[in-house]
């Protein structure tokens, strides 16, 4: 069962919550991270990104605790404000008609090493080590594991009456997204929202796998080191953002690559042509159901229906999309086998990602791409549920959340 914990979050004060938050300093532009480095000093890339442009010269020792300084400044300064008790942290974030209500609170090591907090992607030994250091050196972390649970109707509906009150926080960021936080300090609302998470079974983990990992390795690294280690310590859990199902966003990868692996290109489609139905169209193609891509190349899109009889199932990962389209045409035909590193291959997100695809492709930056449907909650939980894991860039997930709207420490 679900261990969820309230935490002493540190947090913006209310009148400089909407200049401290930020998103991770890799969604920014360099023009862009440099302007707002520059000219808004309450930016929380101003602590993980300190004296941006000397970084590139120190050492990584170095760097990091130059993070650790810069934060304790903010809280020097009463920009940053710790919470007197614990709190559970109520997070809604809407933009249009789609919205997310759902609570930051502290998650448990020993689940996620237990499976009860549960994964669908691989993590790399090598990122998971450096977390894990930077974690230790800097003391805290701010930016929070998004996972899902299944809907649940007390849980929902004590979240919608605790979002009927006046909020901690409300604020609108640039991107035109509206933000909202309550602190639940109340001993008996901890108490009730506890005992409801103590009841589901699993949670799974949306987005933020090197973080639960790397979480994961310090616990076990200062547990040997620590004297008097109880399991207790805040180390032995980690910040996450918790929402239902229901509420995850899921959008596709196209994948593209920049050539077709010396193949001509009636030989490509040749080798296409066992594994699936091809049917060229007229105007740009969108997949209308699952085992069906969109495929663009030479100028034209193309269908392509998964043959039934050419392809087996055996699990829950053979009947994903992002899998089939690496056993049937990357791997096999392209030659791509390692889809994380293969400079051949790239990836693509995002509203116009359809478009994007084939104005790169038109262009020669790659030969030929690929579009399919978003993969569900239900195939992830499926992933998950038999341990499996999915190829990389299989989901596109949102909410993406900010980093320094509440701060974990360790």
């Amino acid at each position: 069962m679900a261990i969820v914990k309230p935490f002493r979050a540190v947090r913006p004060k209310k009148d400089k919550v909407s200049a401290v938050v930020s998103l991770s300093y890799e969604a920014y532009e360099p023009q862009e991270l440099e302007g707002i480095l520059k000219n808004n000093p309450f930016s929380f890339l101003n602590i993980i990104k300190p004296s941006f442009e000397n970084n590139s010269k120190i050492s990584r020792k170095k760097r990091f605790q130059k993070v650790r300084n810069q934060y304790g400044e903010f809280i020097k300064k009463d920009i940053l404000i710790q919470d007197n008790s614990p709190c559970f942290y109520l997070y809604k974030v809407m933009k249009n008609e789609a919205f997310a209500l759902g609570v930051f609170c502290a998650t448990s090591v020993h689940d996620y090493q237990k499976n009860v907090i549960k994964k669908h992607e691989a993590t790399l030994e090598k990122r998971e080590k450096l977390f894990a250091n930077y974690l230790k050196a800097v003391g805290y972390n701010a930016e929070p594991v998004l996972m899902t649970y299944p809907d649940t109707k007390e849980i929902n509906e004590l979240f919608i009456d605790e979002s009927n009150k006046p909020a901690k926080y409300e604020f609108t960021t640039s991107d035109g997204v509206v933000h909202k936080v309550w602190c639940i300090s109340d001993a008996k609302k901890i108490r009730k929202i506890t005992y409801e998470f103590s009841k589901v079974p699993s949670i799974y983990i949306a987005d933020g796998h090197h973080r639960s990992a790397s979480s994961s390795l310090l616990a076990e690294t200062l547990k040997k080191t620590e004297t008097h280690h109880t399991g207790k310590e805040n180390y032995n859990f980690f910040m996450s953002y918790l929402i239902p199902e229901s509420q995850v966003k899921i959008y596709e990868f196209t994948r593209m690559v920049k050539d077709l692996n010396n193949l001509a290109l009636e030989e490509f489609l040749k080798h296409l042509n066992t594994f699936y139905h091809i049917q060229k169209k007229d105007d740009v193609f969108t997949p209308v159901e699952k085992h069906n891509f969109s495929m663009y190349l030479a100028g034209d899109f193309y269908s392509l229906q998964l043959r039934k009889e050419a392809y087996h199932f055996k699990d829950a990962l053979s009947e994903l999309d992002t899998q089939i389209l690496y056993k049937t045409i990357l791997e096999p035909i392209l030659g791509i086998s390692d889809l994380r590193n293969d400079k051949r291959i790239s990836y693509g997100h995002g509203k116009f990602n359809l478009m994007t695809m084939k104005n790169r492709i038109d262009t020669g930056q790659f030969a030929v791409g690929f579009s399919m449907l978003p993969i569900t909650i239900d195939e992830i939980k499926a992933i998950a549920d038999a341990g499996l894991v999915m190829p990389p860039k299989s989901t596109y997930i949102q909410p993406k959340l900010r980093s320094g709207l509440t701060i974990y420490e360790l």
